[in-house]
């Protein structure tokens, strides 16, 4: 009766805490820095962002996700714990009830490692929700009525693709590519053209600043610092929002082609509804300049992005906690 209950959206990129009654508490990176003396968490979260790239032999900055899945086991309860002891405060006398989600396409072994992480950290109870299902509900789509609808969550680490109906998923596919995937993209791009090595922040910056999945009709142009391949000595360039385009066009074409695959598996009945209400976009990587537009353009059914896309996950997190009874039968 006094136990909270607690939602993490556990991702690749960012992780977000929602509390029951308080709403969104926490919406940070998923990174955590480790003193590699004594195996203890350094910092978490923004604070052990700004280390990636700049932490001396003793410290490693890292993120424990990788691809969406648990990469490393003991790093993620640390974070896990964090988070926890956050949202609850120091007191874990009332242990919390925990619902976080997991990508579709996970293994029952990648599903038990993040439930053993949840309870290892404090949880009383955790349960998993499938992401294109939390997303869905956070997107303001009924996901119990027999009608199709299909959502497209790319994040950080994976994107999942997936059509719903009468509250469970019919046809789905998740590729274990998203916008890290991006951004290794414009790194290699710019290694290979331009002899110029550059660190995941940097890659991450020329992708929001002057990325677009189509060319732009007004070329932006962007100046990037890094280091010289060749010579091993600092240099600066101009990088334009052209070729930025160029660079990341595989990875959205990957991203395009798992959307295919799963309009090629869904029933005909469903299709039909697909193309009357269109395609919903959340996760980070839908705030990609013109990316609804490329997917209309190439899958030929109108796409627009949820109301705050970032957040849909955890506001469907949040949504299935509120209404626990409703949605037993999808956990």
């Amino acid at each position: 009766m006094f136990t909270k209950r607690i939602g993490i959206d556990l991702g690749t990129a960012n992780s977000l805490v929602w509390v029951e009654g308080q709403g969104i508490v926490l919406n940070e990176p998923t990174v955590v820095a480790i003193s590699l003396k004594d195996n203890k968490v350094v910092a978490v979260g923004n604070e052990a962002k700004q280390m990636l790239g700049r932490t001396p032999e003793n410290l490693q900055a890292s993120r424990p996700m990788k691809d969406g899945v648990i990469a490393d086991y003991q790093v993620t309860e640390a974070i896990l714990r964090y988070f926890l002891q956050k949202a609850v405060g120091k007191s874990f006398f009332l242990r919390p009830e925990v619902m976080i989600c997991v990508p579709a396409g996970c293994t029952q072994v990648e599903r038990r490692a993040v439930l053993d992480a949840t309870l290892n950290a404090g949880a009383r109870t955790a349960y998993l929700i499938e992401e294109p299902l939390a997303a869905a509900i956070g997107a303001g789509i009924a996901i119990n009525v027999p009608s199709g609808n299909m959502i497209v969550d790319s994040g950080g680490g994976a994107t999942e693709a997936a059509v719903i109906s009468l509250g469970g998923v019919v046809a789905h596919r998740s590729a274990r590519i998203a916008g890290n995937k991006i951004d290794e993209a414009i790194a290699n791009y710019i290694r290979r053209k331009h002899s110029l090595i550059i660190g995941e922040q940097t890659a991450e910056e020329i992708k929001l600043k002057i990325g677009s999945a189509i060319p732009l009709a007004k070329e932006e142009v962007i100046e990037v610092k890094g280091r010289n391949s060749v010579m091993g000595l600092p240099k600066i360039i101009q990088i334009s929002s052209t070729e930025v385009t160029e660079a990341i066009r595989p990875v959205i074409s990957q991203i395009i082609g798992v959307i295919k695959a799963v309009l090629e598996e869904t029933p005909p009945e469903l299709t039909s509804d697909i193309i009357d209400k269109g395609i919903v976009l959340s996760g980070g990587t839908s705030l990609l300049r013109d990316f609804d537009k490329l997917i209309t353009r190439e899958v030929g059914v109108a796409a627009h992005i949820a109301e705050e896309p970032m957040l849909c996950v955890i506001k469907g997190i949040g949504a299935a906690l509120e209404n626990l009874d409703s949605y037993k039968n999808i956990l």
